[in-house]
Order: C-alpha cells, then sequence, then structure tokens
C-alpha cells in the first residue's frame, strides 16, 4: 500500500464487526487503503508452529481459519471497498501482534472494537482494546459495542457509534457542518453533532493529537470541535454542569460576560489552533471552554460526535499508563474514541 492503511482488527465478533464497517468508511473516506488483521486461534497457531517445526512438505499448506474467511465474506458484500484491501493473519497474543504490524504497517490509523468474543458482557473496554490503546504506536480507533449507543433524537436513522456514512453515527462526509445552533442542546451534545471532537489542553497536548483530529474533520468534510476544561474555585453560586457552548472564532473578539479564566482558556486555544487553521483553511472550528471535568464533556459529547480525538499521555510524563482523560473517555463514551499517542515525543510541544 503505497499510503499509509487503515488497520481493521477484527475477531469475527459483532463488535469487531463494528469497527470494520467503522475502518472501511474511514479508508474511504481517506482514499487510502485497508488492512484486516486478526490472531489466529489457539488450534490454528499450534498448527501453523508443527508445520514449520517439522517441515513436513506433506502436511497441508493451509490451516483452519474461520475468522479469515467469515471476514471477507463480509467485506465482499459492502456497498464499497477501498482501492486495494489486504488481509493479514498474525500469530500470537492479540495486544502484541497488533503492536508488531501496528509498527511495521505505520498506519494511519487502528481501527478495533471496545470488546471482543472474550471477557464478560459488562466490561465497559475489554482488555486487549486498552493494551492496544494504552502501547501502539500510532492513533487507535475504539469502536465502542451496541449497548453503549445513545439515542439520537436530532438525527433520523437512530443510535450513533457506528461506522461513519450519511449522517449515521460515524459520522461521515455529509451533513452541512456548523449547522447546529451553539448551545441549543441542554446537555451539551447537540451541538456536536457529526463534529470530530478534540480534547485539548492547550499549554500540554502534543501537537499530533491536534493534526490528527484536523486531517480526520478535513477527509470527512466536518467541523473541528475544540473542549478544553478549567478549574473553578468551589463557591456558593458555582453550577454544576452546566451545558457548553461552542465559540466561532470571530465571537472570541468581544469578551462578552465570560469569566476571566474561560476567556484567558479560549484565547490559549485561539493560538494553539492557529498553525492548524493555516494548514486547514477549509475545516471550521468551534471552540468551547467548559468549568471542571473534561472526560465528563468529551462523554456528553460522544452522544453525538463523529469522533472523539484524545492524547493518550501527558507528554513530559514517560509512562506505561494511559492518561485520566483519555482513559475516562475510552471507558465511557458512546461513540468512536481516537487516542492518539505522541509520535514525536522529543519535540516541543
Amino acid at each position: 500500500m503505497s499510503n499509509p492503511p487503515v488497520i481493521a482488527a477484527v475477531d469475527g465478533s459483532d463488535h469487531s464487526l463494528r469497527a470494520l464497517e467503522w475502518a472501511r468508511t474511514a479508508a474511504l473516506s481517506r482514499g487510502t487503503g485497508l488492512l484486516v488483521a486478526h490472531v489466529l486461534p489457539d488450534v490454528s497457531q499450534l498448527y501453523a508452529g508443527r508445520r514449520s517445526s517439522l517441515h513436513d512438505p506433506n502436511e497441508p499448506e493451509r490451516f483452519a481459519d474461520p475468522v479469515g474467511d467469515y471476514v471477507r465474506g463480509v467485506l465482499e458484500a459492502a456497498p464499497e471497498l477501498p482501492r486495494e484491501v489486504r488481509y493479514e493473519a498474525l500469530e500470537g497474543s492479540v495486544p502484541e501482534a497488533l503492536r508488531v504490524i501496528a509498527a511495521e504497517a505505520a498506519p494511519t490509523m487502528l481501527v478495533m472494537g471496545s470488546r471482543g468474543r472474550g471477557g464478560f458482557a459488562t466490561l465497559l473496554l475489554g482488555s486487549n482494546s486498552r493494551a492496544v490503546a494504552t502501547t501502539a504506536t500510532c492513533p487507535v480507533v475504539v469502536v465502542p459495542h451496541a449497548d453503549r449507543d445513545a439515542p439520537r433524537a436530532d438525527a433520523p436513522g437512530g443510535a450513533h457509534g457506528g461506522a461513519p456514512g450519511g449522517g449515521a453515527p460515524g459520522g461521515a462526509p455529509g451533513g452541512a457542518p456548523g449547522t447546529d445552533p451553539p448551545g441549543t442542546d441542554p446537555h451539551g451534545a447537540g451541538a456536536s453533532a457529526g463534529r470530530v471532537v478534540l480534547g485539548l489542553h492547550a499549554a500540554e497536548t502534543p501537537e499530533d493529537v491536534l493534526l490528527f483530529a484536523f486531517a480526520e474533520a478535513a477527509a470527512r468534510g466536518t467541523t473541528v470541535q475544540v473542549v478544553s476544561a478549567y478549574a473553578v474555585p468551589p463557591g456558593p453560586t458555582l453550577i454544576v454542569d452546566s451545558p457548553f457552548q461552542v465559540i466561532p472564532p470571530e465571537a472570541l473578539a468581544d469578551d462578552g460576560d465570560a469569566v476571566p479564566a474561560e476567556r484567558e482558556m479560549l484565547r490559549s486555544q485561539t493560538q494553539r489552533l492557529a498553525p492548524l487553521r493555516t494548514r486547514y483553511p477549509d475545516v471550521p472550528v468551534e471552540q468551547a471552554a467548559v468549568p471542571g471535568d473534561a472526560a465528563g464533556r468529551l462523554v456528553d459529547a460522544s452522544r453525538t460526535a463523529a469522533l472523539v480525538v484524545v492524547g493518550r499521555h501527558h507528554p513530559r510524563r514517560r509512562s506505561l499508563l494511559m492518561g485520566s482523560v483519555a482513559n475516562a473517555v475510552l471507558q465511557h463514551a458512546h461513540g468512536p474514541v481516537a487516542v492518539v499517542p505522541a509520535l514525536h515525543p522529543d519535540e516541543d510541544t
């Protein structure tokens, strides 16, 4: 594949097929190839190892791969395929196998379901999804299972969280960006409908996170909505869980009734976003500064957003642990979430 592909990690479960559909349309919108990867079941891995170690030419080369056969059939029935589709059957543990192929293929993103075949049905996030999102060398998009879909009263076609396409949950190119009046949803989610929502700490979020969000919005033909949180000291007039409003850049010239912390946050956003606006002049940008809990606001926005984008780690903390905001959003989001690592960790942000 000449351009970096989109990798879809599948295991044949309904959860992974939702991720496969999301990855298929993401590859189409970006004009790149699709690499479908799955880890062979234990029995097939044992057979492959035995044949390799014995060098027995009488053993058939092909071994049972029901997941690969099933996924091929699913894609063959799709209405449209990316320009190139490739399949890879991997060996080893799921997290390690996916980390290796991500490092080798250097994909645009790796897409997987929030849960696979194993585990408990009540888990919000499977162990494999968490492990890959925490350690992969590329952006990882986790598509939640159907039980976490949020009802969408603002769009015909039902719940969101599926593939990007035609105003459906994955949020494809189609709807005109910026058509939802800011702040009309009492919970703040309606203002995010169809957008790519970026969780931004103006001073600390790595540049790679911003670039991914803007590139995704450009591919979809939609708006980037930037959400930052600021701390508010407790007081007698503190309003808990008030809805946020999105603000277009031109509105920042007038401070209006914004509190000083909000004004400062919005101006910090504007400074940080300036190079991205220059690089992506056709991508509309909305800005929101909210008091208190950034993760909660991003989870709320995920009810209607095309995609929520968060950074994986604090850039100055070299850790194998995922950041608290990314972890909380992954655990509770109602739609697809992209966890983006610092791809150039030595660069200052």
